[in-house]
């Protein structure tokens, strides 16, 4: 769930002493590891995305804007970038970053001897499927340092969305001189690696629950930057992180849905619906879940309303599996407004649809399995799930399993579920990260549908260029994956909430709502 994975600061008005500039924040996770080609998680990512710097970097209207970079120029078939670095960027030892720092990092990202939980993302690179399938060299990937400041990409098949795919972590630069000083350990504590961004990263030991981010002297823009220092510390309930709001320790505290109810008059109360989604998907190799009438049925048999309102307490009910207010075309227009709404609550269509499952299958009664995560807040949501379906669906008996996250992710893989409840994070703003990545399980392996298949290859490659129609392969796509197959079944866009010292300004999230950023914060 997205609404606990957020930091936040505050910033320093000049003249302004420097304790009344350090931010007390709080985080719900710990670091999992500072290197940007090996981190898979929140806290990691939001840290590496105060403290790093890549190409490009979210602007204050979540549009992806030339960062480390300060010009671009494209080939005429559209998959060849050629990016002119910053000279005056510097890494916080004060090396000059460079092309090569670009290269060294992204090919041990993309390497499968990393075992990088985003080399996925590098398919869009040329030859970057083959390098992560272990069919063709690192060193073929796309990425070329033409000289010092001359950085060359080149794509297997035009993309629009590329600037915002490379704002994430998984592109930084690394310091080559400092990745081969310390070899696997790089990026291991907040001292085996340098920074480039508008903070560098101290008191990190590997496993320590504190830490603190400071303004680093040595970033290119370094005068934007009014924060002198945040102090965050891991703290594991809710509870306790707004108690230590309450008593004056903390200026930002996370706020879960168990605590909205609670807090949502107070003037420090903020909320915010993100493209996260909240979702099932259903096993098509069982029999039960392999019938499109029952996968039908239950995707327009949960209230989803209700489910926000009673269990959530934020964010909206999913009206297609792509995010509302997220993605937009050329002329502004939502894509969610063009695709139209798909599979929403609609209890007699539901019941219609069960009702032929029920025949086909020759069954008068049927049980399935609804596999969760053991987290809290996904036992909440999986027994919504069990309650309302079982009331809508007349003879349907709905069995909860509830597990430790690690071994969800593993049941799923495995095949073993009949449905399958979780929430994903978009990468960058496009419909096809939701349409073939999504948290889509076994996507590939068991949904053959040539019509959905050839709606996104041509959004791949003969599209490319036409957005117009390249973002009617994409409907066209959504509508055969999730309305009339039911792949999935989409229920909700997560929320986040939070409380703030109203003495805080600037502050925002990234555009996917789960990364606090701190440069342009300041203390009033």
């Amino acid at each position: 769930m997205a609404t606990a994975a957020l930091l936040t600061a505050c910033g320093q008005n000049k003249g302004a002493s420097s304790s009344k500039q350090v931010m007390k924040t709080a985080v719900t996770g710990e670091i999992s590891t500072l290197d940007s080609s090996k981190y898979g998680d929140t806290i990691s990512s939001e840290t590496l995305q105060n403290s790093m710097e890549g190409l490009y970097r979210f602007d204050k209207k979540g549009q992806a804007r030339l960062a480390g970079a300060v010009k671009v120029t494209k080939s005429k078939d559209q998959k060849v970038y050629t990016f002119t670095l910053r000279k005056n960027a510097k890494w916080s030892n004060g090396d000059p970053v460079t092309a090569q720092d670009y290269v060294i990092a992204w090919r041990r990202t993309i390497d499968p001897k990393n075992d990088s939980l985003d080399s996925d993302s590098y398919q869009v690179i040329k030859n970057g499927t083959d390098i992560v399938a272990g069919k063709k060299k690192v060193s073929s990937l796309g990425i070329k340092a033409l000289d010092k400041y001359k950085l060359q990409v080149t794509l297997e098949n035009p993309i629009q969305y590329l600037p915002d795919l490379l704002t994430g972590a998984q592109f930084y630069p690394q310091d080559t001189k400092i990745v081969k000083k310390y070899g696997s350990s790089y990026g291991t504590s907040s001292s085996k690696l340098v920074y480039n961004g508008p903070f560098t990263v101290s008191q990190w030991t590997g496993s320590n629950l504190k830490w603190t981010l400071k303004k680093n002297k040595t970033y290119w823009n370094a005068k934007s930057v009014s924060l002198s220092a945040v102090k965050v510390q891991v703290i594991k309930t809710t509870s306790t992180g707004l108690n230590l709001y309450k008593g004056g320790q903390l200026d930002y505290a996370p706020v879960d849905s168990d605590y909205v109810k609670q807090y949502e008059k107070n003037a420090d109360y903020h909320t915010k619906t993100t493209p996260t989604n909240g979702y099932m998907v259903f096993n098509l190799k069982r029999k039960t879940t392999g019938n499109v009438h029952v996968r039908r049925a239950i995707s327009l048999g949960v209230n989803k309303q209700e489910l926000v309102k009673t269990v959530l307490h934020s964010g909206k009910a999913a009206q297609g599996f792509v995010a509302s207010d997220f993605i937009y075309d050329e002329n502004g227009k939502d894509y969610r407004t063009s695709a139209g709404k798909l599979m929403n609550y609609n209890l007699k269509q539901a019941q219609k649809e069960w009702a032929l499952a029920k025949k086909q299958l020759g069954k008068s009664k049927i049980t399935i399995e609804l596999l969760t995560s053991d987290m809290d807040a996904s036992k909440r949501v999986g027994e919504y799930l069990q309650s309302n379906l079982m009331e809508n669906l007349p003879d349907l008996t709905v069995k909860l399993r509830s597990i430790p996250l690690k071994s969800r992710l593993a049941d799923t893989s495995k095949h073993n579920f009949d449905m399958v409840y979780g929430t994903w994070q978009p990468s960058f703003q496009d419909p096809i990260d939701y349409l073939t990545i999504g948290g889509l399980f076994n996507l590939e392996s068991d949904y053959k549908n040539s019509t959905f298949w050839k709606e996104i290859n041509q959004a791949k490659s003969t599209y490319a260029t036409q957005p117009a129609k390249r973002q009617a392969s994409l409907i066209a796509a959504e509508k055969q994956l999730i309305q009339k197959d039911a792949f999935a079944a989409p229920l909700y866009q997560a929320g986040v909430s939070y409380l703030l010292k109203s003495k805080v300004t600037g502050f925002r999230l990234s555009p996917y709502g789960t990364v606090a950023y701190y440069w342009d914060v300041k203390i009033k």
